[in-house]
């Protein structure tokens, strides 16, 4: 029997929520907006029967559903998440998973109790070259990986002046918690060591310029806040003695937007890496999946070729989901990462604020 699937959020990201459970087997029975004529229109177009307004009704109402989406502001995850949990419902969330680490630990707490599958939307862990990569990981090709280096930067890519996504108070923070993605990849590839210190700075020299706008986001609210950063650079040092750099920007002087994990292994080192030829416009993207070894005294470059994959995993990522509940594959994340990455984020705004290296417990 497959997966009931009940959906808050009518938003961007249904596009690929959608088919990403219908692949996975599921059914989309309920689509949920606070906009109820924009729920109405996903719903007919996603085929599901239901329409709502209000996530309370339609728990309330289809108690038969098996699993909540939630496609919605940062601010909202949790609550919803909780909600939809402590109603029996397997959960799928956006990322980030809340605006920091108190919240997902009250989300990991509350998914236990239910004894329900909580996941987030890490989707860059779906893309081709990820499964890939992971592949040499898992095979010990690659040894232990001592260094990684993250990144997403932008140049012109500040999603919208005023709206939720600049308002702290909404969202978390700025890039840092909007664009987790590719420090959630390294700590992934790296098998989430344990982290120790985080040393970091945030900057926002760009963020109340209207020039460094993004071609995406939501309209400008002209009374609305933007108190959150253009640009954060950081360093994590890991129990383990392994470390990781990142950088991550909306809005800084970048030749072009970079997607990027490179990391230094015991036995090689590798990189996945897109390009985009402007900020956020897939279609000139270039995708590189690369292997570096040491091969009788030469150095010796790989690449690993895959489909390619404009989504950056996202309909794939929903499916993994879809299948998990059935039992047909493992979940790509847990709430134990997830968990352990918002306290790296924590720990990184924590040491912009003070100016000092900041320990993680």
């Amino acid at each position: 029997m497959s997966q009931k699937i009940g959906i808050i959020g009518a938003g961007g990201m249904l596009q690929y929520h959608a088919p990403g459970f219908k692949a996975g087997g599921a059914e989309i029975v309920a689509i949920c907006d606070m906009n109820e004529e924009a729920a109405g229109k996903a719903a007919k177009a996603y085929g599901a029967e239901h329409v709502f307004s209000d996530s309370q009704k339609m728990l309330d109402q289809l108690t038969d559903l098996d699993a909540i989406s939630i496609i919605t502001p940062n601010r909202t995850h949790k609550p919803l998440a909780i909600q939809a949990l402590q109603a029996g419902k397997h959960v799928f969330c956006e990322k980030p998973p809340a605006l920091n680490a108190a919240e997902v630990a009250e989300m990991k707490v509350a998914a236990e109790k239910s004894g329900k599958t909580l996941m987030f939307n890490f989707n860059n862990r779906a893309r081709p070259e990820s499964y890939a990569m992971r592949k040499y990981l898992e095979a010990g090709e690659i040894g232990t990986i001592n260094s990684a280096q993250a990144k997403w930067i932008r140049r012109t890519g500040i999603p919208g002046f005023g709206g939720w996504f600049t308002n702290q108070a909404q969202s978390g923070g700025g890039p840092l918690i909007d664009l987790l993605h590719m420090i959630d990849l390294a700590l992934f590839y790296m098998d989430y060591p344990e982290p120790s210190h985080v040393l970091a700075q945030t900057f926002d020299n760009f963020i109340q310029d209207k020039g460094f706008k993004g071609p995406w986001g939501i309209p400008d609210v002209a009374d609305g806040v933007t108190d959150v950063e253009s640009a954060t650079h950081g360093f994590v040092r890991f129990k383990s003695g392994q470390v990781l750099s990142f950088q991550v920007s909306w809005a800084e002087m970048n030749k072009r937007e970079e997607v990027s994990v490179t990391y230094q292994g015991t036995k090689a080192g590798g990189m996945v890496r897109r390009l985009f030829g402007r900020d956020g416009i897939d279609a000139t993207a270039i995708d590189d999946c690369e292997l570096y070894f040491q091969e009788h005294g030469r150095s010796v470059n790989r690449s690993i070729v895959v489909e390619e994959c404009e989504d950056m995993g996202r309909i794939r990522s929903a499916q993994n989901f879809a299948l998990t509940l059935e039992g047909k594959e493992a979940p790509l994340n847990t709430p134990d990462q997830a968990l352990a990455l918002m306290k790296i984020i924590d720990a990184t705004y924590e040491s912009a604020r003070t100016g000092k290296p900041v320990e993680i417990c």
